[in-house]
């Protein structure tokens, strides 16, 4: 059960809709910063999936959304857990689309919890893993599968790009996207 939990942490869009609070601070997917892949990268292996992303800069919407779900303690477990994490960018591009602001989606904790569990895969599955998975369906800690699609050099899950791939944690790996993923309602 701890694992599942762990895994539900990362990641995720919420609900409520609200036209009441302004989304201007987060960024949009073009100012999406390498130089913050860069710094999670640097941050593997010594550190777990939360402190991985906290250093990362650039999944704080992530890092917040994980908090107030109430999954720190389990993304810091053991696991292993493989976390599509998305960009505060993306989170951004997705709150847009629903008509939502980041409070109404950190507000609605059971819903998070099951977004950001969507985000989660139990192990780890390296680059190199995804690409022998072509074409298939992973079943994520929230239950519903993501499909994960490879063309060339890019691998995609559901419709999301994954923009940086391999970021090992000591308890799991991070493969960084430019989507928020929604399990299907």
């Amino acid at each position: 059960m701890v694992p599942v939990l762990a895994l539900t942490l990362l990641t995720g869009v919420a609900a409520g809709c609200g036209d009441d609070d302004d989304n201007s601070s987060l960024p949009t997917t073009t100012e999406q910063s390498t130089t913050s892949v860069d710094q999670m990268a640097g941050a593997t292996a010594t550190k777990d999936i939360v402190d991985t992303a906290v250093a990362a800069g650039n999944v704080t919407v992530l890092v917040e959304a994980v908090q107030a779900a109430g999954l720190v303690e389990t993304l810091k477990g053991a696991g292993p857990f493989t976390v599509f994490a998305p960009t505060d960018a993306a989170f951004a591009d997705a709150l847009a689309a629903l008509d939502m602001t980041k409070e109404s989606l950190l507000a609605d904790k059971e819903r998070l919890a099951t977004i950001l569990k969507y985000h989660v895969v139990a192990g780890k599955t390296l680059a190199a893993d995804v690409v022998g998975l072509d074409g298939k369906d992973i079943a994520t800690v929230a239950g519903p599968t993501i499909r994960i699609t490879v063309d060339g050099d890019m691998v995609r899950v559901n419709d999301a790009k994954v923009t940086a791939a391999d970021i090992v944690t000591s308890n799991g790996v991070i493969h960084v996207i430019d989507k928020v993923l929604l399990p299907p309602s």
